[in-house]
């Protein structure tokens, strides 16, 4: 069975010019950011795609190339019947991640102002949080009795508190928190394990955050923002303050 279209031949005007693989990677990037094509779905063969937009294999090959190298796709090889997928959600997600914490690195962007970015983003999801108590907060709430376990490990502790602020994310009713959010801790998060790794004490500095989330948790359940905002912005900057001495 054919795969449905979701581009069209190109009208090129004689003052286009960018490269033909260029314009074709744009067109299917246009498919997929626009949901023409959802996650984790099968884009369609080089052969249908080469027929389908009247270029080149070769062209559909490196347009195809472009995308992978964006972490649009996955898959996909030089046999007429491959077929590349678009990326997972996660891997979207980890890919932006990726492609942040280089442009970071690249522009010198000081750890402290990627704190104040997330006291910001996350402050403002709390708040929201609050106004709403949705059902995402009993994943917060498994979260901090993860934490809380006796005898809890830094990864596991890490990993807990990531469910711990992704819950919280996403339940502040606006799709952009969650992503934005996961994207920014993706890629400051490995200073939670190295500053956890540095603690005289371990054990005493878990046992603490896991606390501290447990604060913030209860004034979003019970309807106080600004109080969550507040303890929020505290255990964040504290917890950096702390790992960068």
């Amino acid at each position: 069975m054919a795969a449905r279209k979701i581009a069209s031949k190109f009208d090129l005007r004689p003052e286009e010019r960018a490269p033909l693989s260029l314009l074709v990677s744009r067109q299917l990037r246009q498919a997929i950011v626009s949901g023409k094509v959802g996650t984790g779905t099968e884009l369609p063969s080089e052969k249908e795609l080469t027929q389908e937009l009247g270029v080149g294999r070769s062209t559909v090959r490196e347009a195809v190339r472009i995308l992978q190298a964006q972490g649009l796709v996955s898959g996909g090889d030089t046999v007429s019947t491959k077929r590349p997928r678009v990326a997972t959600e996660a891997a979207l997600q980890s890919a932006a991640a990726v492609a942040i914490d280089n442009a970071m690195r690249l522009a010198q962007v000081p750890l402290g102002d990627l704190v104040e970015l997330r006291v910001v983003l996350e402050g403002a999801a709390v708040e929201m949080a609050a106004s709403r108590r949705d059902g995402l907060l009993s994943e917060a709430r498994a979260a901090v009795d993860a934490m809380s376990e006796p005898g809890i490990d830094i990864e596991r502790f890490r990993a807990a508190d990531l469910r711990f602020h992704g819950a919280l994310a996403g339940s502040a009713g606006n799709a952009a928190f969650p992503l934005v959010m996961g994207v920014l801790r993706s890629a400051i998060g490995s200073h939670l394990g190295e500053a956890l790794d540095r603690e005289p004490d371990a054990p005493k500095a878990m046992a603490k955050l896991a606390k501290e989330h447990g604060a913030i948790l209860k004034a979003v359940l019970e309807g106080k923002g600004k109080r969550a905002r507040e303890l929020v912005t505290a255990h964040v900057r504290e917890f950096y303050r702390r790992g960068t001495r």
